[in-house]
């Protein structure tokens, strides 16, 4: 059984309209790396996919404080995933069902990418954000069916690919 933050995504903007493919065994691997810092913080990580050629975005999965309630929810915070939150991040309903989860400690962890993905190029961009550290967009181009592709961070992401 999956968890519920590791289902297939909703979309962020307008679906993207085609003949879909079997993306059931492409699966996205993030990598946070350990950090030497005196203060860690769990980083806020958003993934989604864009067409190639321009289009909608479709977040793939969003980590964030989920439990934290009050004044200030774990919800206030997304907006320093920047440029998600200008593709359509801050249109999404949250918790999303299949898109939402906590943060995660240093590790390496696997999404799988959406069943209904219409074939074609895209772009699947993952984006950190730490409390008293920085911030990192990699993108990774990709072509479903079929072909994946890697990108490594250099400080609040290490490796992501997509197999």
């Amino acid at each position: 059984m999956r968890p519920a933050c590791l289902l297939a995504a909703g979309a962020i903007a307008a679906p993207i309209i085609a003949a879909p493919t079997n993306a059931a065994a492409q699966t996205v691997s993030v990598t946070i790396p350990r950090l030497n810092v005196a203060e860690y913080h769990r980083p806020y990580v958003a993934g989604w996919l864009e067409p190639a050629a321009g289009g909608a975005a479709r977040t793939v999965f969003v980590w964030y404080d989920i439990k934290k309630r009050g004044a200030e929810p774990g919800t206030k915070w997304l907006a320093d995933l920047r440029s998600w939150w200008r593709k359509g991040g801050r249109g999404l309903a949250l918790p999303a069902d299949g898109v939402s989860g906590a943060t995660r400690a240093p590790g390496t962890y696997q999404v799988p990418l959406p069943r209904n993905l219409p074939a074609g190029q895209y772009v699947l961009n993952v984006e950190a954000a730490r409390e008293t550290g920085g911030r990192e967009l990699v993108r990774v181009p990709i072509t479903l069916p079929g072909r994946g592709g890697s990108a490594t961070g250099s400080t609040e992401l290490a490796a992501v690919t997509v197999r």
